[in-house]
């Protein structure tokens, strides 16, 4: 299966353990990801802020250019991503006034944009094109006796995620993580917001939702949280140490990517998981998973 991957801002940077995992999954899977050149950021911060212009022609750059090589679909790995090339998407399709504006925009560059490329994202390629069975059979190291918490967040799932399953009780990141021998836990906070960028500016409203989350998982014993959005993982994980100091905890949990953990199973080394690159100490928690539990 070939797909045009486009990786996103972060995937580059903060997030490029999020990135490189994700390639090296996708190859294990036989999934061929190829990564779109000359992309831009999909501008999901002028979407939010409702600028016409900006909000829908900076991600239709992308589309355009996606649909100049032919690409039938798009692939990525962040949600923000994901909702803001989708609704680039949907806007020049159903709405004609999108439709020309958009378009008057890119003809300056050369390009135009038809609305034919879907954008999907990566966890919900392997579960529907693949299937947990081609899953399964990859994995070498089963994440036997691993309590983990799939947390797949407010924007996996809404206003794009049907694919994903339930809007509020989202289930196929939990399938996936079964699929691979974890075990998961049952908690009521898996699509709740973790604050998003309201961290930045709002940040006792943002450190109140990750306390919430934060303390639900390891009440119910998960040892480890598991993600597919690289702003989670930065508030759940990078934020911790400010949280246990408002809050008098001692939150020490890992939060990582759900192709790390998937590049794990499959045996994969290091490199191709960057499990170093995370915030909180991954060792103990991981060393006992790859040893089956024991």
């Amino acid at each position: 299966m070939k797909y045009l991957y486009y990786p996103g801002c972060s995937q580059e940077v903060t997030a490029k353990n999020y990135d490189v995992s994700a390639k090296a999954v996708a190859k294990t899977l036989g999934l061929e990801m190829e990564e779109m050149e000359n992309w831009n950021c999909c501008g999901v911060a002028f979407m939010v802020a409702e600028l016409e212009v900006p909000g829908y022609a900076v991600p239709a750059r992308n589309l355009a250019l996606a649909e100049k090589m032919g690409a039938e679909q798009m692939v990525t790995v962040c949600p923000a991503c994901h909702i803001a090339l989708q609704k680039a998407t949907n806007y020049v399709n159903d709405y004609p006034n999108v439709n020309k504006t958009v378009n008057e925009a890119l003809g300056k560059a050369n390009l135009s944009y038809s609305g034919k490329v879907p954008t999907r994202h990566l966890l919900e390629v392997i579960y529907h094109d693949l299937g947990l069975e081609k899953v399964r059979e990859a994995v070498k190291k089963p994440l036997t006796n691993l309590k983990v918490a799939a947390y797949s967040g407010c924007q996996l799932t809404r206003p794009l995620g049907k694919e994903l399953g339930s809007y509020e009780y989202p289930v196929i990141l939990d399938e996936t993580l079964q699929a691979l021998g974890a075990e998961t836990i049952d908690y009521t906070r898996k699509a709740r917001c973790c604050g998003g960028m309201a961290m930045t500016t709002a940040p006792d409203v943002a450190m109140k939702l990750c306390w919430d989350i934060l303390e639900e998982v390891t009440r119910k014993g998960a040892q480890i949280i598991v993600t597919a959005c690289p702003l989670c993982q930065i508030n759940l994980e990078g934020y911790q140490t400010q949280i246990n100091s408002k809050f008098n905890k001692n939150f020490n949990i890992p939060v990582v990517y759900f192709t790390q953990m998937m590049g794990l199973a499959f045996g994969l080394p290091e490199s191709e998981l960057r499990m170093k690159q995370n915030l909180t100490d991954t060792g103990k928690v991981l060393e006992t998973a790859a040893k089956g539990g024991k």
